[in-house]
């Protein structure tokens, strides 16, 4: 695993869904219109597949 250093005002931390040919994580309306970084801390799991 890499290690980020990353600076911010808030850190979220939520599980992807699936949603058509992709995939999203929500987040406080309040971040409407805001710039957000992601980054993914475990390995996706196989069942999907």
């Amino acid at each position: 695993m890499d290690r980020y250093e990353v600076e911010g005002h808030e850190v979220r931390e939520a599980e992807v869904k699936p949603t058509g040919n992709g995939a999203h994580v929500l987040v406080p309306k309040r971040w409407r219109g805001a710039t957000v970084k992601v980054v993914r801390v475990t390995d996706p799991s196989d069942e999907d597949e």
